[in-house]
């Protein structure tokens, strides 16, 4: 980078550059977290080479191109950490509002998923890696329910996101013609997931480890699914008590709450993410903070469909322990958007 004096004192001539983002507000990701007034984003290529003040920038740098004015925010690219990019993104509005857990995932959603096609899904990912960029997300983690994930894959690489994906798997599906799998063939789609999108176009797409969960899984396939991660250095991603269907399932079947289950099992470390986590008590919240493991809270699901978060959720208690709470748009049937700036 040129500096902005030569040898003789004389100012430099002005780097060029491609793009200069201007923004009345630009948020940073520095150690001070600093919002810059009158600030941008200086670009060449696919890297940003620097950001400060506007005036500062356009001493230093000529821009073939400008985007953004006084009225814009320019932030860093935000992170999903729990969407449905399957399935919801063609059928927003489809699963009545009226109706509780239970019936809206397994009565309606799960039905729904099982009659998309290949170019269904392919074509519902990329509206949705789409949706996600357009807002200001450029990085995901997906929730676990894609059937035809080669497609899907191939969609995503087109678009350009970030994103970190997995199929549909489990070995105690809730009906027993949605999906079905037993525990050897669960392990192998999850292992089939990390061996065929270990790393896609430069580890921009990536495979992870993901189940449905909720009470959908047995203790072999928790197991060798927290190996696999392990093994293959990849993330760990579920569903767990958005209402409180999983725990009085956890406890009638082991006397144990999920999380304090799983815990036992091995099952948490710092490459978990759970999502939702709302039907938890003290307990489950200590060994979250004492594991590691990370929650994807997605507020405008847990609202419109009344988990009771804002009564019975522990998402203060949680930061305030030390759990890195994450934020997720989930399902289009439940929040309607993909946008992380609505949900929060």
């Amino acid at each position: 980078m040129t500096s902005s004096n030569d040898s003789n004192g004389a100012s430099a001539r002005p780097e060029p550059i491609d793009l200069l983002i201007r923004a009345g507000h630009v948020v940073t990701m520095n150690p001070r977290r600093d919002i810059i007034r009158n600030g941008a984003v200086a670009v060449r290529g696919s890297e940003i080479v620097a950001v400060g003040k506007e005036a500062d920038l356009r001493a230093r740098y000529e821009a073939a191109a400008e985007a953004g004015g006084d009225r814009f925010v320019a932030t860093p690219g935000m992170v999903n950490s729990h969407i449905h990019i399957t399935g919801e993104p063609l059928t927003r509005g489809y699963v009545p509002d009226d109706i509780d857990f239970a019936e809206n995932v397994f009565g309606w959603l799960c039905p729904l998923y099982a009659t998309y096609t290949a170019e269904d899904e392919r074509i519902s990912a990329q509206l949705a890696a789409t949706e996600m960029l357009r807002s200001g997300t450029t990085c995901f983690l997906e929730a676990g329910t894609v059937r035809f994930l080669d497609d899907v894959v191939d969609g995503l690489v087109e678009v350009g996101i970030r994103g970190r994906v997995g199929r549909w798997v489990w070995d105690l599906p809730p009906e027993p013609d949605v999906y079905r799998q037993n525990t050897d063939e669960a392990i192998a789609n999850l292992q089939a997931v990390l061996d065929r999108h270990g790393s896609v176009a430069g580890g921009r797409i990536a495979g992870h480890v993901v189940l449905v969960g909720h009470n959908t899984a047995s203790d072999p396939l928790w197991r060798a699914a927290r190996e696999l991660a392990t093994e293959a250095g990849a993330g760990f991603s579920f569903h767990m008590s958005p209402a409180q269907l999983d725990p009085d399932a956890f406890l009638a079947e082991f006397g144990q709450r999920p999380i304090v289950h799983l815990a036992e099992l091995g099952v948490l470390d710092g490459d978990v993410a759970l999502t939702h986590c709302v039907r938890v008590d003290d307990t489950e919240v200590q060994i979250l903070a004492e594991t590691g493991a990370s929650v994807a809270h997605c507020p405008t699901t847990a609202l419109k469909v009344a988990y009771g978060v804002t009564q019975v959720g522990k998402m203060p208690e949680m930061m305030a322990s030390g759990v890195n709470v994450a934020i997720g748009t989930d399902g289009n049937n439940a929040s309607n958007y993909s946008d992380l700036m609505r949900a929060t």
